[in-house]
């Protein structure tokens, strides 16, 4: 073939190279569950770098070992798959946030030890949650995931928040617009501090702890007695 004929031939993508002939990569078998949470980490990786709007499930499914048509045996679309992201660690941070919900007698020390482990957790995970919220302002289908994740939140904390005004840990409020109040707010520091990929959860974890500490308890003698009690140990 002449020159000129092959210098005007058009190129094909390695993503499209991968595709159409599977050159590229080495299919291989896995168990369903192995299949999806692959399929749900490459999702992950992606939105670390990239606006959710910018997932395509050719390019996606081209990061992995699994065929395109794989994609479709375990996620509806681009979006269920958003959803089962959601899902994973929403799941993962309810895990940390029990600290507190379930926090026997000392609730203040709980609360920061909670906030702890979610602080570390943003570390790494920061830039995928700050990208699901981002595109819950545009998309439908993740407002609608991300918005039961949040409410999630705010219904255990509400609850948490009850069951110390009636131990007399906290002064009477309401409790589900102060839980609402605080956990939004506290995603929105979370994503703009440790959503852009930086690892210094020390001083923003600090800082909403004690918001959440003197909002909640610093009206009442037990929560003093508690404060003590932790920093003397």
């Amino acid at each position: 073939m002449p020159d000129s004929q092959l210098k005007a031939m058009p190129r094909r993508s390695k993503g499209a190279l991968n595709r159409k002939t599977g050159l590229k990569k080495t299919r291989r078998r896995l168990r369903p569950e192995q299949a999806e949470n692959e399929i749900i980490e490459a999702a992950e990786r992606f939105l670390r770098t990239h606006p959710f709007r910018a997932l395509q499930v050719a390019d996606l499914m081209d990061t992995t070992k699994l065929g395109r048509p794989s994609f479709y045996h375990y996620f509806k679309d681009r979006h269920d798959l958003i959803v089962r992201l959601v899902k994973k660690l929403g799941d993962e941070i309810s895990a940390m946030n029990d600290v507190w919900f379930l926090s026997g007698s000392d609730p203040v020390a709980d609360l920061h030890e909670g906030y702890e482990r979610i602080g570390k957790f943003w570390t790494t995970h920061g830039p995928v949650l700050r990208a699901i919220a981002d595109a819950a302002t545009h998309d439908r289908d993740v407002e609608k995931a991300h918005r039961a994740l949040v409410k999630r939140f705010i219904s255990g904390s509400a609850a948490r928040i009850r069951l110390d005004i009636e131990r007399g840990l906290i002064a009477p409020l309401d409790a589900d617009a102060t839980a609402e109040a605080l956990i939004m707010m506290s995603e929105q520091v979370l994503n703009e501090k440790l959503g852009r990929g930086s690892v210094d959860w020390r001083p923003v974890v600090d800082t909403l702890a004690t918001i959440w500490q003197r909002a909640l308890y610093g009206a009442t003698k037990a929560t003093r007695d508690a404060k003590a009690t932790r920093y003397d140990r």
